[in-house]
Formats: C-alpha cells, structure tokens, sequence
C-alpha cells in the first residue's frame, strides 16, 4: 500500500514553516531570515518513503494583503488549501498578531486538520500543551503536536500522524525529486534571502530577483541576476557605499549556488529600479507570481 498526497503549510509570517520544511527534508530548500514575508511563492518540498510521498506545500505567511503581490500571495495560499489531502496549521506557544486571519482561512478547509506548535524550544511542554488546549474552540483539528522545527524535536512523530490521514495513491513525482521548481528559481531565491538578511526597514520587501543567464562555461557555470527595486534610492541602498552592499550579497550567495549547482560559480549582480513594481500585473507575472 503506497500513500501520498499534497500538504500545506500555513500559519501567520514567522512561524516557522519554512523552517519546518527544510528540517523534514534535511535540506535547504526553502529560504528563511527573521523578516516577515521572506515566503512570496508556492514551493513544493518532496518528501519521499519506500511506502509513500508527502508534497509538503510552503506558502506565504498569511496576512492582511496591503497592495496587489500580497493579494496574489494570498491567492497562492487558498489554492494550496483546495489541493490538500491534509493541512498543517503552524502556531506558535504564545498567541500572536494576525491569528485571526489564520482563522477566518481555516474555516473553509475541508481537509483534515493537524495543529503544530512550533518552537518547542522557547517554552515548556506544559505551556505548549495549555496553548494546543487554548485553540480548540478556534480550529477543528484532528491531532496536535508541539514540536521545534529549528532543533529538528519531535519532527519523527509528525510524519506517521501525516501518513494516518493520506490517502492510498501513487506517487506524483519521482522518487529522487525534492522539489518541482527549476534551479533558476532557487537561485534567484538565494539572492533574495541575503538581501533580507543584509538590509533592513523597507528595503528587502521593495525588492526582487531575475536570473537573465545561468549558463556553463568551461565547467564554471555564469550567473547573471538583476536585483529590482522601486525607487531609485532603494538602488543606492543596496549598491552600498563603494558597491560593498551588493558585493556581500554576492559574496554570501555564491556558496549557496554553487552547492545547489554543484559546480564553480562566476555571480555577476545587477540592479534595476522598476517603479511600484508590486502592484503591476505583468511586472508581477514576469516575477513569476501567478494570478490564477
């Protein structure tokens, strides 16, 4: 009997699930950096068993969408929720902001529900326990766990609570794949991660990435990347002073690639001012942000 099925992730900005993710996996596959909002796009992350496949889906932190890229983030969100054959709420020990749009989305689901709450590592067993009592009245869930995805504890009792609720199915991918999106993205995802690492205030949420070529040449592979942003002293900032901001950027990333890649990397940076960027439709659909 071999189970599978899609299994989304959800939970306010910071939570966790990113992080979780990757813990399942054993592997980077998802960027993170203490920054709300780092999450812009629906990313798969394949985990693979002799007897089955989870599609661990990681999508947006969900929030009160301000202009049209959240919208379209939230969009994303909702239709992993119509795919799923169980949902994962991530939730942390001490109520937060933002719960309550966490809520109202959980109640069209239909699928089963399992609650985490992560971040085991900040507080007690008995604190966590009191917090998954605290939600019953606010999400019908099935079972609920506390875990800490960061310190990888309790992550081996989760995966036998998911498969209890998969159904019996095929495979939907290859068994040796990790993820459906191709190496582009994660690169240009990497790039993104040490902007949000390395700027602050506005800056890394005015910002995106574009790989124009990745190529191999002569057994180094050339990366060339546009940053955009939306204003123009935005593109000051992350130049630097004597370009020392976008050369740590590179500098940071590049090991990163060349792990994904597996091979020497050239990085060559650029940046772009594309004014509001994040309420165009075709500047948005050029980043690869779906409107349907």
């Amino acid at each position: 009997m071999h189970k599978s099925g899609f299994v989304p992730i959800i939970g306010r900005p910071n939570v966790g699930k990113s992080t979780l993710i990757n813990a399942i996996l054993g592997q980077k596959l998802c960027i993170v950096s203490p920054k709300a909002q780092t999450t812009r796009h629906r990313i798969l992350g394949i985990y693979n068993q002799e007897d089955a496949q989870i599609i661990f889906v990681d999508s947006p932190g969900i929030i009160k969408p301000k202009y049209h890229l959240q919208k379209l983030m939230m969009k994303s969100v909702r239709n992993a929720l119509m795919d799923a054959e169980v949902v994962l709420v991530v939730m942390e020990p001490i109520a937060q902001s933002l719960e309550s749009e966490v809520f109202f989305q959980i109640q069209k689901i239909k699928s089963p529900i399992l609650l985490v709450i992560n971040k085991l590592d900040t507080t007690t067993v008995e604190q966590a326990q009191e917090r998954i009592q605290s939600l019953k009245d606010y999400i019908p869930y099935k079972e609920a766990i506390a875990i800490s995805a960061l310190k990888k504890q309790n992550l081996s009792e989760l995966i036998p609570m998911i498969l209890k609720y998969l159904p019996e199915g095929p495979a939907y991918y290859d068994k040796d794949m990790l993820s459906d999106r191709p190496e582009r993205f994660f690169i240009a995802e990497i790039i993104r991660e040490k902007i949000f690492l390395n700027t602050e205030q506005e800056i890394p949420y005015s910002c995106d990435v574009s790989v124009l070529i990745c190529e191999e040449r002569d057994n180094i592979f050339w990366i060339e990347a546009e940053i955009y942003v939306s204003r123009k002293n935005h593109k000051a900032m992350i130049i630097g002073k004597n370009g020392q901001m976008i050369k740590t950027i590179g500098v940071q990333a590049r090991p990163e690639i060349q792990e994904l890649l597996g091979k020497e990397v050239f990085l060559n940076l650029y940046v772009k001012v594309s004014e509001d960027w994040k309420n165009d439709p075709l500047k948005l659909k050029f980043f690869g942000y779906n409107e349907k």
